[in-house]
């Protein structure tokens, strides 16, 4: 597998970038890896990187974006919070993948049986981790369900983790004016998607 160049990088539209990590969960889940050199991939970037897309993903130890998307070093950026939420930190790192490093795409990626969207839907106090979940919230308070509105309600956690997918894809574009004239534009596309844990497969959803 090639290290992406500079020249790979700006021959790819949002959507071939989009297909280049739906067709490495496909590789992901049925145990085939793409063969690569990484330390020849060190070498290839240890002058430059050009990654080709930014994925916000949860600090879960299950949740390896390279992994799960089978990429090689240099492939992608990873930004990763606890729920996968949005602040001026991760808007200004997407900011500099997509304007500055030429990123094609943003995903935010969520996935199941979260541990922060189980906090915010049990509306935990803790120290620091308050105001983290305190960003969840808006997806807890906009989800409906049967039943307990708690983590003991599982159709409504992983209810309230897709929701809060798309919260933080809305949030991306009415946050960042750069990264929203992008989109705009068309140079840059944006999708979610959820993670499953108990099977490796990712569902997309570009809403």
């Amino acid at each position: 597998m090639r290290t992406h160049t500079k020249e790979t990088q700006q021959h790819l539209t949002p959507a071939k970038a989009l297909e280049i990590l739906k067709d490495g969960n496909k590789r992901f889940i049925q145990n085939l890896k793409a063969n690569r050199d990484l330390l020849k991939q060190v070498n290839e970037t240890s002058d430059g990187q050009h990654p080709f897309a930014v994925i916000l993903s949860c600090i879960d130890s299950r949740t390896s974006a390279e992994l799960i998307f089978d990429q090689g070093l240099g492939d992608i950026f990873s930004v990763r919070i606890a729920g996968n939420c949005v602040n001026e930190d991760i808007l200004g790192s997407m900011e500099f993948a997509c304007k500055v490093a030429g990123a094609k795409l943003i995903m935010v990626l969520g996935h199941s049986k979260c541990g922060a969207v189980k906090g915010a839907c049990d509306d935990v106090r803790m120290g620091n981790l308050t105001t983290l979940l305190n960003k969840i919230r808006p997806a807890v308070d906009d989800t409906t369900t049967q039943g307990e509105r708690n983590s003991k309600n599982s159709p409504f956690v992983e209810a309230v983790a897709h929701r809060n997918v798309e919260l933080a894809m809305d949030q991306i574009s009415e946050r960042s004016p750069i990264l929203k004239e992008m989109l705009s534009a068309g140079s840059i596309g944006i999708v979610g998607g959820m993670y499953d844990v108990s099977t490796g497969e990712v569902a997309f959803t570009d809403r």
